[in-house]
């Protein structure tokens, strides 16, 4: 909670970076070092890693849990399965990861299923035994992929009947509804193009009962991002590393978030940390006790940031996305080990996940 508000952390990694787990060397290690790059740019003194050797590191899902709910005052978050197999061993966040925080904290975490369209009817079966033993609450896509030592330049298309709506339709069947895609920010030194988001209408027009979420949004293609949310209204926007801009880009973070509230207001914006790609708490502290739009992105946007507007943003739009019945939610984490242990110890420093805290 802050100020007693109820706060979703809508995507979080519990990332395997360690350089043992590359498959694609050179992609790999490109990507690896952005995720580190952004991590040390975009991260205060306090809450950064001081080195790359201590963040290029297998998380642990302990680690991940203590620093969104102990370090930091979210009270529900999202892990995504990343199928991202052809550059890292165990595809960046694996399943089997997925699958603990599942068994181990149900009331703390939602999950995304995540699979490759590019391997067709495995894509297929992968998804199907995913659901049966995550019950996911959504599937998380990845736009491109590599083959060995080259990217594949092609990609797919959101809007592919081939490729994606296949994927789309067995994910209907199964119960799913709500599709996450990474989009806007190239995983490395790689080409653009599949990261743009001009496929995403196409897909959202053929599946109007799926929703479709345009992950790190904000961070490029403002306002074709901008139209598509005020287009479709199953188009849904996660700010994955944009929010992270506020704690030293606040301009940035600024233009981009009137931007956004320009074409389709607050109602669809959710807030998203991408931890541990930072430490949750710096980004969310700012946003809800010192943000505010300047005068003349008010102009943009037609309207401040009021606390309305950051508690739909920091939980409520959310939680109406994925159903997620917060005040049951409340009661089942109210006692819990991360609760009692951030009542009695609630100045434990950044990263300061020991197994013995919880003993």
């Amino acid at each position: 909670m802050i100020d007693g508000n109820f706060v979703i952390d809508a995507v979080t990694h519990a990332y395997n970076l360690h350089p043992t787990n590359y498959r694609a060397g050179k992609y790999a290690e490109s990507l690896s070092g952005l995720i580190w790059g952004l991590h040390s740019g975009l991260s205060g003194e306090a809450y950064r890693v001081p080195t790359a050797e201590g963040f290029l590191k297998n998380w642990s899902v302990q680690e991940l849990a203590h620093l969104l709910f102990v370090e930091s005052g979210v009270d529900l978050a999202v892990h995504h399965v990343l199928p991202l197999q052809t550059l890292y061993h165990d595809g960046l966040c694996s399943y089997e990861k997925t699958l603990e925080i599942h068994r181990n904290y149900p009331h703390r975490f939602l999950v995304y299923a995540g699979v490759d369209p590019l391997r067709g009817t495995a894509a297929l079966d992968d998804l199907e035994q995913q659901c049966e033993t995550l019950k996911p609450s959504g599937l998380k896509l990845y736009p491109a992929a590599w083959l060995g030592e080259k990217f594949r330049h092609t990609g797919w298309r959101m809007d592919d009947p081939s490729i994606a709506f296949p994927l789309f339709e067995r994910a209907q069947k199964l119960g799913i509804k709500n599709i996450a895609v990474h989009k806007g920010l190239p995983m490395g030194a790689v080409p653009l193009e599949p990261y743009k988001v001009d496929d995403i209408g196409g897909a959202a027009d053929a599946f109007p009962d799926l929703n479709f979420e345009i992950v790190h949004g904000g961070m490029a293609f403002l306002d074709e991002t901008g139209m598509q949310l005020s287009l479709f209204p199953n188009v849904y926007v996660n700010l994955e590393v944009t929010g992270a801009l506020i704690v030293k880009r606040e301009r940035w973070f600024a233009e981009s978030l009137a931007a956004l509230l320009k074409w389709a207001g607050p109602e669809k914006i959710m807030w998203g940390s991408g931890t541990v790609f930072s430490h949750p708490h710096p980004a969310l502290h700012k946003f809800w006790h010192d943000f505010q739009l300047p005068d003349e992105l008010v102009q943009v946007a037609g309207m401040q940031v009021t606390p309305d507007v950051k508690r739909m943003i920091l939980g409520g739009n959310y939680a109406r996305y994925a159903g997620v019945d917060v005040e049951a939610v409340k009661k089942n984490i109210a006692n819990d080990a991360f609760a009692k242990l951030k009542a009695a110890r609630g100045d434990l420093p950044p990263y300061s996940y020991q197994e013995s805290l919880y003993e």
